[in-house]
């Protein structure tokens, strides 16, 4: 019989540049399986090594942990591990050419801001904000007085 050592959770964390408390968190919410116990202390075999490096590529790659477990458990067991990363890395990726669109914006919202704004004062600021998104007709009724 092959005798493999089981590490602790010092040498896991260790192991994997990660806290002991990340990886307690880990098992409490699921990502992780509940450890084995010698003299209280939690005891891992080499498996739990490769299941966290799955969770810290995933994190890398800005999945959360959401959604690392539904990659560990979201689908039916026969759906192979690589349709289940072209689903979710689809679902990533769409969020992140999203998300790309809204820096776009924001890039363009500083540049103007930057170029454009001669300001003294805020609320001079928000006045122009608010003119130049509000259109014509409500500027002249704030500028005019009424008759």
């Amino acid at each position: 019989m092959l005798f493999m050592a089981l590490l602790t959770i010092s040498e896991v964390a260790r192991q994997v540049g990660l806290k002991p408390s990340a990886i307690r968190y880990y098992e409490r919410i699921g990502i992780l399986p509940k450890a084995q116990r010698a003299s209280g202390q939690r005891r891992y075999d080499n498996t739990v090594l490769y299941r966290l490096a799955l969770v810290q590529r995933s994190r890398q790659m800005g999945f959360t942990l959401d959604e690392v477990r539904k990659l560990f458990f979201g689908f039916r067991t026969a759906i192979p591990v690589s349709d289940r990363w072209k689903k979710l890395s689809e679902r990533k990726l769409a969020e992140l050419d999203a998300l790309a669109e809204q820096i776009k914006a924001m890039k363009a919202l500083l540049k103007s801001m930057t170029e454009k704004c001669n300001c003294s004062a805020l609320d001079q600021c928000g006045r122009g904000i608010f003119l130049s998104s509000c259109g014509d007709s409500k500027a002249t009724s704030i500028d005019r007085p009424a008759k």
